[in-house]
């Protein structure tokens, strides 16, 4: 059994009531069941919420909440680990025990089902413990600059101050759109940075993390001009 987990606790602080926030004209949350659904990768899509009006709008969008969340796992400093060990742990003791799972974040309006699939299949075929989303930084982070006590700028890593920006190594970053991974993983607690995990990579221009209100209109801005383009596909 593939179980699908949507996380999407009601307490957002940055933006309040950022899951289920009208985005494009609909529930943020409403893209990433969507996604899930459209898969057809899942025998269940399911939002952990703490929230009943969270879990009113999942319900309508298409997915399952047939547990709420406990409020021990609701805070601010609860992890995606826990609350997808949750998850896993109530579904093998109240309907089946999963073999793969999927965490998609409630924000995550760019995530493809396409995406999904690769994923799904990079678990099983490479036999890594988790696969997940990321993107490459759009500048070589070994260039980094800081602004010192004095206001003045130095470099992050002045060894690298001579070296050709063609020279130097990629680097990525989480998308932040979903991870999958066994079961065992989940409930194992197994830290979603290890070294057994296979990268999903996602073009930068399908990339926008959302945590504040600029993030937010940025990444409207940019969902509207991909579906003029024809690039959402």
């Amino acid at each position: 059994m593939r179980l699908c987990v949507i996380p999407a606790r009601g307490g957002s602080k940055r933006i309040p009531r950022k899951n289920i926030l009208e985005f494009c004209g609909k529930p943020i949350i409403s893209y990433s069941i969507q996604a899930a659904l459209d898969s057809n990768l899942f025998d269940h899509v399911v939002v952990s919420t703490d929230d009943n009006e969270i879990a009113s709008v999942a319900r309508r969008c298409g997915a399952a909440v047939p547990f709420i969340r406990p409020q021990e796992l609701a805070d601010d400093l609860t992890g995606t680990l826990p609350v997808v060990r949750h998850a896993v742990n109530w579904f093998c003791q109240n309907v089946e025990s999963p073999e793969s799972v999927c965490c998609i974040y409630a924000t995550a309006p760019f995530v493809s089902p396409g995406d999904l699939k690769t994923g799904l299949d990079k678990l099983l075929k490479e036999n890594c413990t988790y696969a997940f989303s990321v993107t490459s930084f759009p500048y070589p982070v070994q260039r980094a600059l800081r602004v010192t006590d004095q206001n003045r700028i130095e470099m992050v890593y002045p060894e690298y101050r001579e070296t050709r920006s063609q020279d130097l190594e990629d680097t990525w970053h989480d998308a932040g759109q979903f991870y999958w991974g066994k079961a065992s993983a989940w409930k194992d607690g197994v830290p979603l940075f290890n070294q057994n995990v296979s990268p999903v990579i996602i073009p930068r221009y399908r990339v926008q993390d959302i945590d504040t209100m600029e993030d937010w209109i940025r990444a409207e801005w940019l969902y509207k001009s991909m579906k003029e383009s024809g690039h959402d596909k």
